[in-house]
């Protein structure tokens, strides 16, 4: 093996470890309508500091959907991601769950 092709190798191994501590979330498709975009609704479940209650908090996210594969109602796990657009920080990685 060559000295090139271990240093090549090397490199795709640190890009890995790297990429390894990237956000993932899972959430619901609520809108599919814009080219190569979904919006999904990513739940939190936080509990409240005085009274204890836990509550959900949903966040709207935009993500990057290469295929156009992914379709209202599905749920998918999406990763973060280098900035694509103005307001697109995620990518669908898979569709965990088709909807009915």
């Amino acid at each position: 093996m060559s000295e090139k092709t271990q240093n090549d190798e090397a490199a795709a191994q640190a890009a890995d470890e790297q990429r390894a501590n990237r956000k993932t979330r899972r959430g619901y498709v609520v809108s599919d309508k814009m080219d190569k975009t979904v919006v999904i609704a990513v739940e939190d479940r936080v509990k409240h500091p005085l009274y204890g209650k836990v509550m959900r908090r949903t966040s709207k996210v935009k993500a990057h959907d290469e295929q156009n594969s992914a379709g209202v109602g599905d749920l998918v796990l999406i990763m973060e991601t280098r900035p694509l657009s103005a307001t697109k920080r995620w990518r669908v990685v898979e569709i965990l769950e088709k909807a009915k």
